[in-house]
C-alpha cells in the first residue's frame, strides 16, 4: 500500500474497514455507528455500515453497560467486537463490565477464555466541553491487570495500533484524541506492535516522554530548545499499557534526564510510575530528578482561559526543560 495523507478519522476508518473486510468475526456496535446515524457523533465510521451491513456495523441504544456486555458475550462467542463508547468520561458507566468481567475472564477461566475487544473512545481538552467530557482516564485502566491501552498520536499510529489492537487476545483501550482529529498525516497501512514506543526526535540532553497529543506539544518545545542549543529527545510512547520500558531507559540512560508529559492530572497518573521506575533502574546515573507535568488537579474546566491553563502546552513543557537543564 502506498502512504496515503489522511487525517486520524480517516485512518481510523480505514483500519476498521480493512479488519471487516480481512476478518468476517470483527464487528462494530455503539451509539450512531451506522449511516443512518452519519456513522457516529464524529463520523469515524462512516460508511461501514453500508458497506458491510448492520448485522456487522449495529448502532446501539443509549447504554454503555449493554454496548461493553454485548461486545464481551460476541467475544466469548467467537467475534471480535469494536465497541465505541462515545467519550472516556461514559465509559465509568460500564466500569464493572470492563474491569470485573472484560479484564478477567482469561485469568479467572485459566486461559481457557479471551476477550479479544477493542473499545474506542475519544477525550481531550480544547473545545469547551467541560469536566464530564473531557477527562483523560488512562491510568485507571493501566493500573488493571487484563487491558492493554493505546493512544495515538497521528494517523499511521492511528491505523497501525488499531489493526493491532482488534487482533489482539486481550481487551484493548483505544483513546482516540479529539483535538487531533483533523491532523493529517501519510498512512502506510502497517500494523503497529503493540507495546513498542517511536522515538519521534532524536537527542542528547534531555529524553521528554509523551503520548497522544502532548507528543506534538513536546516536538513543538523540542525545536523552540534546538535554537539555543539544547537537544532534546522525543519518545512516542503510543501504548500506555505495557509501556516500551526498554526504549525509554535506553533513551533516559543516554541523555540523563526525564521529563513525562500528559494531559491526564499530574498526580496519580502514569507519569508516576514511570519515573519510578526510571529512578529504580537509573539512580546514581540521572543528571537530575525526573519531573512530571500533567493538568491541574480539578475537573477540565468549561471557561475557555481556564480550560488553556489546564491543558500542559508547549510553552510550559519548553520552560520545564530549560529549568532542568539550568
Amino acid at each position: 500500500m502506498q502512504p496515503k495523507n489522511l487525517s486520524l478519522i480517516q485512518a481510523i476508518n480505514l483500519a476498521l474497514d480493512d479488519a471487516l473486510c480481512a476478518d468476517p468475526t470483527v464487528l462494530l456496535l455503539g451509539e450512531e455507528v451506522g449511516d443512518r446515524e452519519e456513522g457516529g457523533v464524529m463520523g469515524v465510521t462512516k460508511g461501514l455500515s453500508t458497506k458491510y451491513g448492520d448485522d456487522r456495523v449495529k448502532s446501539t441504544p443509549i447504554s454503555e453497560q449493554a454496548i461493553i456486555g454485548a461486545a464481551i458475550g460476541a467475544a466469548i462467542g467467537g467475534y471480535r467486537p469494536v465497541a465505541e463508547i462515545m467519550l472516556m468520561n461514559f465509559v465509568t458507566v460500564a466500569m464493572d463490565m470492563i474491569i470485573n468481567h472484560a479484564a478477567k475472564l482469561r485469568f479467572m477461566s485459566g486461559g481457557q477464555t479471551n476477550v479479544p475487544i477493542v473499545i474506542r473512545t475519544m477525550t481531550g481538552a480544547g473545545f469547551g466541553t467541560g469536566g464530564q467530557h473531557s477527562d483523560y482516564l488512562e491510568s485507571w485502566f493501566a493500573h488493571t491487570p487484563g487491558i492493554k491501552v493505546v493512544a495515538p498520536s497521528n494517523p499511521d499510529d492511528a491505523y497501525g495500533l488499531m489493526r493491532s489492537a482488534i487482533e489482539d487476545e486481550d481487551p484493548v483501550i483505544f483513546i482516540e484524541n479529539l483535538p487531533s482529529y483533523w491532523t493529517p498525516g501519510p498512512v502506510s497501512g502497517k500494523h503497529i506492535p503493540i507495546g513498542k514506543a517511536r522515538i519521534a526526535r532524536e537527542g542528547r540532553d534531555v529524553t521528554i516522554i509523551a503520548h497522544s497529543l502532548m507528543v506534538g506539544y513536546s516536538l513543538a518545545a523540542a525545536e523552540a530548545l534546538a535554537s539555543d542549543g539544547i537537544s532534546a529527545e522525543v519518545i512516542d510512547l503510543r501504548t500506555i499499557a505495557p509501556w516500551d520500558k526498554e526504549s525509554v531507559l535506553a533513551s533516559v540512560r543516554k541523555t540523563g534526564r526525564a521529563i513525562i508529559v500528559h494531559e491526564a492530572v499530574r498526580e496519580f497518573g502514569i507519569g508516576a510510575e514511570i519515573a519510578a521506575e526510571i529512578n529504580e533502574a537509573l539512580f546514581g546515573k540521572l543528571k537530575s530528578p525526573v519531573l512530571r507535568i500533567g493538568g491541574a488537579f480539578c475537573p477540565v474546566p468549561f471557561s475557555k482561559p481556564l480550560e488553556t491553563a489546564f491543558v500542559p502546552s508547549s510553552a510550559t513543557i519548553e520552560e520545564t526543560v530549560r529549568q532542568l537543564i539550568n
